[in-house]
């Protein structure tokens, strides 16, 4: 009895430190984008996404220089002065995040992974929503839906989004955007600002693009390792496929073929931003050495600017 206690103990405090370290990692999120969001986002943000509409505020007194359209005629006539009505731009927006979780968004070469990266972006992305008010839910992708988080607001729902995204564990290994798209259309009727977090390891998905880009504003955020796109000379290595496992040899000393890796790479990205602009949605790419940062300040920039 005393042997079983002391194992059951001992369970007890290793799931208590993963908790621990859990929380501190999401702590560590949290200070880290909420500060960048409260700091710079807040203001291009807020400008960068159209509201839904107008809704109305109020009825005023007519002023010189206000558009007669906006004259409320029962009530004009029930003062015997002229009054308008007042709109106001409906601000709260739904923001879904669908976040590639496949094995290849866990590689790294450096200190950071494209899975880590993708989680500072994420939290970013929503702390600078859930600022502006707006609802934002998650949507875990591999080759299967993995998990979707509803649409909700408040700093706490931001909290458990982060949570998940630094705990959660993918069932499968490969990518499908095609699914992924099709069941956020299908589930989340109401127009959102989309997120596509991924490295784009997957093909075939044009028409659910387009499909969804009718309804939602997408921006597709491609995060890349620099080793994805240029092989280092170092002779012989060895490339594993993290999706497949699939492995071959490469004599990085051979020109050809450390080329033909690389044009295979760059093609591949090529054409996902050429099908990406043929469609009208946005496309962006980033290296897990690059700041993000900058990143999202251009997005919202430039999209303030083509208000």
């Amino acid at each position: 009895m005393n042997a079983q206690k002391s194992i059951s103990k001992s369970n007890n405090d290793e799931i208590s430190d993963a908790q621990n370290e859990l929380l501190k990692k999401v702590r560590q999120i949290e200070i880290k984008t909420l500060g960048l969001s409260n700091q710079i986002f807040s203001g291009s943000y807020h400008s960068a996404f159209k509201g839904r509409g107008m809704s109305f505020s109020e009825v005023r007194e007519y002023q010189y220089g206000d558009d007669v359209r906006s004259i409320d005629w029962n009530v004009t006539a029930r003062y015997n002065n002229p009054f308008i009505k007042v709109f106001e731009e409906e601000r709260e927006l739904n923001v879904m995040l669908l976040i590639d979780i496949s094995k290849s968004a866990y590689f790294g070469s450096g200190n950071k992974t494209k899975h880590e990266l993708i989680v500072e972006l994420a939290s970013t992305i929503a702390f600078s929503a859930s600022r502006n008010n707006d609802k934002v839910g998650v949507l875990f992708f591999s080759d299967k839906i993995e998990k979707f988080i509803p649409l909700k607001k408040g700093k706490s729902h931001v909290l458990v989004i982060i949570r998940e995204l630094l705990s959660i564990q993918p069932k499968s290994s490969g990518t499908n955007i095609n699914q992924a798209l099709e069941y956020f259309y299908n589930i989340n009727k109401k127009r959102s600002i989309a997120f596509i977090l991924s490295d784009f390891m997957s093909t075939d998905y044009k028409k659910s693009l387009q499909q969804a880009s009718k309804r939602h504003d997408i921006i597709g955020l491609h995060v890349y390792d620099p080793l994805d796109i240029k092989l280092p000379d170092v002779n012989i290595m060895q490339v594993i496929d993290s999706e497949t496992a699939e492995s071959i040899w490469i004599d990085t000393s051979d020109k050809k073929n450390v080329l033909d890796y690389n044009t295979a790479y760059t093609k591949r990205i090529e054409s996902t931003k050429k099908m990406f602009s043929s469609i009208g949605v946005e496309f962006k790419s980033i290296s897990t050495t690059d700041s993000y940062v900058q990143l999202l300040m251009n997005i919202f920039k430039d999209r303030s600017k083509r208000k």
